[in-house]
């Protein structure tokens, strides 16, 4: 049985789930107009409030945010960073099976950012008020039993019965791990450790460096017995990708990031999807590692990496191929060597490295939907990412998004006369960018600043010609 903060049945979850959405929602309505407030919702109040939910829909199947995607089942509560100035925020791990207190963290943590498991399985996040370092035991569980939506009931159920949802095959597949990275020793030391501690079930761990500079990724690859170095002196981060599928020696090859650490039970998550041969690419759920900044907290609240806490199967005939952004993140992804010759290989005119920024791995993610083949999202493969630290980092990774999305539908027109490309981007533009920078001029702490979200449109203005730019270079490279 559940422990006793969480006994109640699954329908008092609910309620409380649904409380918890009715929250939110007046977060939408203090946003119109003050003279619609505390008035009873006029029809053009209610479209305003249909064009709330259909800009959370947009950056959730175009970018990669998870907060109540309309169609596609209740989702737990997003309990985002509401005010990224309140910094820093400690990032927890915690076992609901066990009921141990919350760690202790330093005291200059004012909020944490919890994620919650049971029996080892990620099932939702909380943020927490801390006051010196502590959290209020009571407080934590009376929030526990609030945040208890189905997918902690979920995975209540399928440990009581020992069930699992995947259906693993007896044998899963064998696996290779890589790493694509360019000169950032210091991460690379910490995600090779990280992988290092993975159980060993006989998986090989492969370095591509992307045209080096320096011998010293070379150097902190020697200092890991049995993980495997291979110079790709090409640049860009999708020639990384196809090098290593190409030098695997495994029937699945599993990208992590070099910025990224990985959970105990990362590979084994993702291999045990691949039971059903439609399944061609898994991807798993990636939390920040830290949230020590300014812009790593505006990044988890405006453009996280989370698809939330519900495995889920995608495939063409339920989603449009060409807006997979629910689907994953090529920072945690996991895919069939014969990728290579059932859809082929990553466009190395896409991602970074080249002037597209970004957008490899959704394009792969599109092409792999649009053959007929499935892609299963997972979240029990987890991985911690650390995010961009300085706002400059963070307004050029926004402005690479930007780019990598309109770089990707500009190579469907032109690979494929595929025209679905500008429906999206007029949607985002009206339902999503334009509301974003009228809200970004208001006072309010949830705001994302100006200059962000120009970054972003000054990105998808220039994605078309920077997909253009980036084949001719490598036409060039390859005459």
């Amino acid at each position: 049985m559940p422990p006793a903060p969480l006994n109640h049945c699954p329908a008092a979850a609910h309620q409380a789930y649904q409380e918890q959405h009715e929250r939110d929602h007046q977060d939408d309505v203090d946003d119109r107009p003050n003279g619609a407030r505390g008035k009873p919702e006029q029809p053009e109040y209610q479209q305003y409030r249909r064009d709330c939910e259909e800009h959370r829909y947009l950056r959730a199947v175009i970018l990669h945010t998870p907060c109540r995607v309309p169609g596609v089942g209740r989702q737990p509560p997003c309990n985002a960073l509401d005010d990224p100035h309140q910094m820093p925020t400690a990032v927890l791990d915690y076992e609901i099976k066990g009921r141990r207190p919350l760690p202790v963290v330093a005291r200059r943590y004012t909020q944490a950012l919890v994620v919650l498991r049971w029996a080892g399985r990620p099932v939702g996040q909380l943020v927490l008020p801390l006051q010196d370092g502590h959290a209020d035991q009571e407080f934590v569980e009376r929030r526990l039993a609030e945040a208890a939506a189905w997918d902690f009931w979920a995975a209540w159920l399928h440990d009581s019965l020992g069930w699992d949802e995947a259906e693993p095959a007896s044998a899963p597949p064998s696996a290779t791990v890589a790493v694509c990275t360019r000169e950032r020793p210091e991460d690379l030391a910490r995600c090779l450790g990280a992988l290092a501690a993975l159980p060993d079930d006989g998986q090989e761990v492969l370095v591509v460096d992307n045209r080096p500079e320096t011998r010293r990724t070379e150097q902190v690859v020697h200092g890991y017995p049995g993980v495997h170095y291979v110079c790709q002196p090409e640049g860009g981060l999708n020639a990384a990708r196809n090098h290593a599928l190409r030098s695997a020696g495994r029937e699945v090859v599993a990208f992590t990031d070099d910025d990224a650490v990985v959970d105990a039970g990362w590979l084994r998550a993702l291999l045990r999807n691949f039971s059903d041969p439609r399944v061609l690419c898994v991807t798993g759920l990636t939390m920040p590692s830290e949230l020590e900044t300014e812009a790593q907290e505006i990044f988890e609240r405006y453009s996280p990496f989370g698809r939330g806490f519900r495995r889920r199967t995608f495939s063409a005939s339920e989603m449009n191929p060409l807006a997979v952004g629910q689907v994953g993140a090529g920072a945690n992804m996991a895919l069939r060597r014969s990728t290579l010759q059932q859809v082929g290989e990553f466009d190395e005119a896409l991602d970074g490295g080249t002037p597209t920024r970004s957008g490899g791995d959704h394009e792969m993610f599109s092409r792999i939907l649009a053959a007929g083949f499935q892609i299963t999202y997972d979240p029990a493969a987890l991985s911690w990412h650390r995010h961009r630290r300085s706002m400059e980092e963070l307004r050029e990774t926004l402005r690479g998004y930007g780019t990598g999305v309109y770089a990707m539908w500009t190579r469907a027109l032109l690979s494929n006369r595929e025209l679905g490309g500008f429906r999206l981007a007029l949607s985002w533009i009206r339902h999503g960018q334009l509301p974003e920078l009228v809200r970004s001029l208001r006072p309010s702490s949830r705001r994302v600043p100006l200059s962000l979200l120009l970054a972003e449109w000054r990105g998808c203005l220039g994605g078309p010609a920077a997909y253009l730019a980036a084949r001719r270079a490598r036409a060039r490279r390859r005459a």
